[in-house]
């Protein structure tokens, strides 16, 4: 297609048009014209038209030799010759039944696209330099993206943390990651499930994901998700069912209260209806399972995880409902890897073996003769030829290096405990702080012991488990609820509970601090409040669940102000999940949980990483009740005020019917506690030998952590960035003013394109800050978090790419070495697959572009002449003088396109090969390792690998019919001084 030049245009009816300033009106025709004015129909839009004939922005359409034209009748021909009668123009070729037509342009489709590159630049559709500049910077940028490594953890704004860094890449990278996140109590598991989440969406490798959390933590949640990771989180409850009816449909990320879905079959039904890329889980250690019966819970998340490809399960507990409980959240996970509890038992039964192997190879020792005979026996044939590779005397050390790793890898994920699970403990991440204790004991009073005594009767016991929520004996750990059932001459049990009386001396002793305290029951918490309200005039938050989960959030933002917060925030057992109040460092608790993991929970809230001061933990305690024994057992017997113990829920399991004696006062303290002391020992031994090393070999790899804090600090991609964003804020008229060297201030104003702000948290009135240093961002929530990924960004990147802005313009080269009116045409192309139903190919095959530089004779200089310095020394062309440059060189422009797709097609291969390279190494692995699995587990579902299988031939075929399009076009003529 291409324009014919005039000195002045003629207009006559029936000739087709196009409209500069209004391109979308498609191909208009002439219908009438004088001196003064013309007049156009654009019949695609049923738009008419009048323009001064003086002034008209109107470009006269006229097809070429070689160009396909389309047909008012729907269809095309190639153009072989044409001819002008009476003005009008005229086309010749072969219609589709092969007969010799004549094509009058008045028969032309109206809406001929004018969309391409090609077709702009010669019907002069011209845009600026710099939106030219911006598009071609955009698809440089997404190409280097794709590659990058690290694509989808420079973004968040997160603490370069060692195990959560190693544990987002190694997850993050995985199609389909379907994993359980155990970190003992404050390592960051929200953290790491939200790095894996914005890595899969960055990367393509999901593009919806479902969250499911306890009610309390949906806010939490929400804001966590929207101020780390800049992610546009829609939170899905009852009030939004009812308001739409398509509550799910409309969110890419939703955000919902598992509770709430259990409880709620249409809702549920709602959620399975969706299709969904990834499924986040908090708290799965309620996800109660047995070999005999499913909670509600456990059987919502299966349903949703057979069919939704990641997944993800984090808690901190992962063994708090036992082994079968742990097992049953592997079982979810990873159905072919875990098929039966049984074999899941025999099996950690072999992780020492396992976990002793894997020190020698490490240590790059010779397996012992029982070591190698084990492996053989265990070891798949892929597996063995790498036993053997790494045994034969003529491999090379770099060989029997890649040899050691893969093997360690294979014997981690198939015989240890496998590429599902990750956590990380305390004692091999520093910095932790502290853990002191302060227990208090105080005389039980007279009414509590005759409470007491009413209720260890067998006819009581099932009452006092349903007023408190424990079975007997555990009950007695809170007698003031059995207590408040009575009307007794005494009063409230505030008014004479020790403990409370040491409460109020213990906030005044600490009245300058923030201090959290937590105990069982909302009851309690809320009657600790009144009566801190009645006997000081101490106002305290409250938290506990029975509250609107708005009053939760304001309850816990109001102790978190630092000026005029609450000094005192009370809570629930509910309070022990989740929340995050590291900013204080002392913590009362009111009475104790009746299971270990409970109480490692509460301390959690203060003890964790970024926490500067040692926690100091108060608890008073009254003697001579089953609160001293219970005390009894988890400080002297499972050691627990001084760190997490992970063998504390299998010891209270163990020692169960002991555990009752102990409580109810038939067995002495120091018959039991030695007894619970060596078994706790014996038990942390084992662990460590066996399943806890080989998690520590699987959840952190220091030396991978290292390089990624190395790469991630890396400063060259800031400085890409900055240059990148001053360009975009140039042509989206986004005023930027430097605050310092790294910190941005951005306001929009009434000419800015503020569409590029979508899903920003930005103040379009006043205008945001960004900086583009990691610690600043941390330090200072009210600053963006300037990076390649964030929000703005990205809608730049999209933005440049996805309309026809910036494809064809023609600058000026100012360089005296080149006679004036030389000719150059630089051209990019991207790559193009061909979608098919059901399959994102932008997931598995990462974008690619080729730049061709080419002179007037077509010869490729893009080798010599980088694009960027190039750009440097180009000048803005007035547009007039464009569209003539382009009228006059016609013909020599139609040659150079036509010279660039036949260069771009030789270069195809070359990127197909590289796409291919990237395809395989994402699924080949996958593959590898579930037909491994089927030798081990015959159990394993054949439509697994088969599904992998198809996808891969697949991509074969899409890139089979894979293309180069041309994406951009830039004319540029040399001159010897300003335009």
């Amino acid at each position: 297609m291409s324009v014919r030049s005039a000195a002045r245009p003629s207009y006559i009816p029936g000739q087709r048009w196009i409209s500069d300033a209004e391109v979308e009106l498609g191909l208009g025709t002439i219908l009438q014209c004088d001196r003064r004015s013309v007049t156009l129909l654009f019949p695609g839009k049923g738009e008419t038209r009048v323009y001064s004939t003086s002034s008209a922005p109107l470009t006269r359409v006229a097809f070429s030799e070689g160009d396909t034209l389309s047909h008012q009748d729907g269809w095309t021909m190639r153009v072989e010759d044409s001819k002008e009668v009476d003005g009008l123009l005229v086309y010749l070729g072969e219609n589709p039944e092969g007969a010799w037509v004549e094509v009058q342009e008045t028969q032309l489709d109206a809406s001929i696209s004018f969309q391409g590159p090609r077709e702009r630049l010669l019907t002069g559709q011209l845009d600026r330099n710099n939106e030219y500049l911006l598009r071609a910077l955009s698809r440089q940028a997404q190409t280097r993206l794709a590659g990058d490594p690290l694509r989808g953890l420079r973004g968040p704004r997160v603490g370069l943390i060692p195990h959560q860094l190693y544990i987002a890449h190694e997850v993050g990278q995985r199609l389909a990651p379907r994993v359980l996140l155990a970190d003992e109590v404050g390592l960051g598991k929200t953290i790491e499930a939200g790095m894996i989440l914005h890595q899969q969406l960055i990367t393509g490798r999901a593009r919806r994901a479902l969250i499911l959390v306890p009610g309390s933590l949906c806010h939490q949640w929400l804001v966590e998700l929207l101020r780390r990771f800049g992610l546009p989180v829609t939170l899905v409850d009852a009030d939004r069912v009812a308001a739409t009816e398509a509550a799910f449909a409309d969110a890419p990320i939703a955000l919902a209260s598992l509770t709430w879905l259990e409880q709620d079959p249409t809702a549920f039904a709602q959620v399975l209806n969706e299709s969904w890329d990834l499924l986040i889980v908090d708290e799965a250690h309620h996800l109660n399972w047995s070999p005999d019966e499913a909670s509600p819970a456990y059987e919502c998340v299966r349903q949703l995880a057979e069919q939704v490809p990641g997944l993800l399960l984090l808690t901190a507990t992962p063994e708090q409902s036992g082994e079968a409980g742990f097992f049953a959240q592997l079982h979810l996970l990873d159905p072919a890897r875990y098929p039966e509890l049984d074999r899941f038992l025999a099996e950690e039964a072999g992780y020492r073996s396992c976990a002793e192997a894997i020190t020698r190879l490490e240590r790059k020792e010779p397996l012992t003769d029982q070591e190698r005979q084990l492996l053989l026996e265990r070891l798949s044939q892929d597996s063995q030829a790498l036993l053997s590779l790494l045994e034969h005397p003529q491999s090379s050390d770099e060989q029997r290096d890649q040899a050691r790793q893969q093997l360690i890898e294979q014997l981690l994920d198939r015989y240890g405990t496998g590429r599902v699970l990750f956590r990380n403990r305390r004692a091999s991440v520093p910095g932790f702080p502290e853990r002191q204790l302060h227990a208090s004991p105080l005389e039980c009073p007279e009414v509590y012991r005759e409470v007491l005594n009413q209720f260890d009767q067998p006819h009581k016991q099932l009452m006092a488990a349903a007023l408190t929520g424990h079975p007997w004996p555990y009950a007695g750990l809170y007698p003031e609820r059995l207590y408040a059932t009575q009307q007794r001459e005494e009063g409230q049990w505030w008014q004479f509970d020790p403990r409370v009386d040491w409460l109020l001396e213990k906030l005044d002793t600490l009245r300058d601090e923030k201090v959290l305290l937590i105990c069982a029951h909302a009851d309690t918490a809320l009657e600790l409040s009144e009566a801190l309200r009645r006997r000081s005039g101490l106002l305290a938050a409250v938290f506990h669940e029975d509250m609107p989960l708005i009053e939760r959030d304001r309850a816990a933002a109001w102790f978190a102000d630092e000026d005029d917060g609450a000094p005192l925030l009370i809570c629930s057992e509910i309070g022990s999940e989740g929340r995050n109040f590291q900013f204080a460092c002392h913590l009362i608790l009111f009475d104790l949980p009746a299971h270990p993991d409970l109480l490692e929970q509460r301390i959690g809230r203060l003890d964790r990483i970024g926490q500067t001061r040692s926690v100091q933990i108060y608890l008073p305690y009254l003697l001579d009740t089953p609160q001293a024994a219970w005390l009894a057992w988890c400080d002297r017997g499972l050691d627990q005020f001084t760190g997490p113990r992970p063998v504390g829920a299998a010891l209270w399991q163990t020692f169960r019917e002991p555990l009752h004696n102990l409580l109810e006062g038939v067995m002495d303290t120091e018959d039991l506690i030695p007894e619970v002391q060596a078994a706790r020992q014996a038990a942390e031994i084992e662990l460590e030998a066996g399943r806890h090393r080989l998690l520590e070999l699987a959840s952190h790899r220091p030396e991978i952590s290292a390089q990624l804090i190395e790469q991630l600090a890396d400063a060259s991609f800031d400085k890409e960035l900055r240059q990148y964003l001053e360009v975009a804020l140039d042509v989206y008229r986004i005023q930027n003013e430097d605050l310092d060297e790294h910190t941005w201030y951005l306001k929009p104003g009434q000419e800015s394109d503020t569409a590029v702000f979508n899903d920003v948290h930005f103040d379009m009135e006043e205008g945001s800050s960004g900086t583009f240093l990691r610690d600043k961002a941390l330090a200072r929530d009210d600053l963006h978090f300037l990076t390649w990924e964030h929000p703005l960004t990205r809608n730049c990147l999209e933005a440049a790419t996805t309309t026809v802005q910036g494809n064809a313009t023609v600058a000026l080269l100012k360089n005296q070495a080149l006679p004036p009116g030389t000719l150059l045409m630089e051209v990019f192309f991207c790559l193009d697959t061909p979608q098919q139903h059901g399959l994102n190919v932008e997931r598995h095959l990462p974008p690619q572009s080729l730049r061709l530089l080419l002179d007037a004779s077509g010869n490729d200089l893009s080798g010599k002449v980088g694009f960027k310095g190039l750009s440097k020394q180009l000048l803005k062309m007035k547009k007039s003088l464009a569209r003539e440059v382009v009228k006059q060189r016609q013909e020599k422009l139609r040659q150079l396109l036509d010279k660039a797709d036949n260069l771009a097609q030789d270069h195809l291969p070359s990127l197909l090969e590289s796409a291919q390279q990237q395809m395989r190494a994402l699924l080949d692995p996958e593959i590898a390792r579930l037909k491994a699995l089927t030798e081990k587990n015959p159990a394993l579902r054949p439509e697994e690998i088969t599904r992998l299988e198809q996808l891969r031939q697949q991509l074969d075929q899409a890139l089979n019919c894979a293309t180069l399009r041309m994406d951009a076009v830039r004319v540029i003529v040399t001159t010897t001084g300003q335009e």
